[in-house]
């Protein structure tokens, strides 16, 4: 079960996209247009782990590669959760996003707006005691992801 992820090919459609890539698209159009601020849905307090999706793919061949599913299942585990086993809150995550973008405005939170489930972090503790580990931190995914975002001009 992975965490959210992220990265290239994503979808940044503000109408239809989870939070990070909205939060790079909402950033850059921001930067671009001059203007003085982004608003943000919520209060910003709420935690969400993710993962770039190259990770995710890398836990992948390595649980095909390392892993026998009988094995696993005979132990009463029915499944491994793939994530980073670290969350940011959306008000960090949006500055981090915000620095990257070099969007030099302010960050306004709509506290109308619903914050969601105040937290969403994954137990890693199985995936990583069989010796898999992500390799991304966010800072440099979500770079990476912005990188792809300004070559395809989403």
């Amino acid at each position: 079960m992975p965490t959210n992820l992220y990265g290239p090919n994503d979808n940044f459609n503000l109408e239809t996209s989870h939070v990070l890539p909205a939060l790079i698209r909402k950033f850059h159009e921001a930067k671009v247009q001059g203007k003085h601020s982004v608003a943000i849905w919520g209060t910003g307090k709420p935690m969400r782990e993710f993962m770039y999706v190259e990770d995710l793919a890398n836990a992948i061949v390595f649980m095909m590669a390392n892993i026998n599913a009988k094995d696993i299942y005979e132990n009463g585990i029915s499944q491994l959760n793939i994530g980073t086993g670290k969350d940011i809150s959306i008000s960090d995550l949006a500055k981090l996003i915000a620095e990257i973008t070099e969007f030099k405005g302010n960050i306004v939170y709509d506290s109308s707006k619903p914050d969601g489930t105040p937290r969403k972090l994954m137990d890693v503790t199985r995936i990583n005691s069989l010796g898999w580990k992500y390799q991304t931190e966010l800072k440099d995914g979500i770079g990476k992801t912005y990188e792809w975002f300004l070559k395809k001009k989403i």
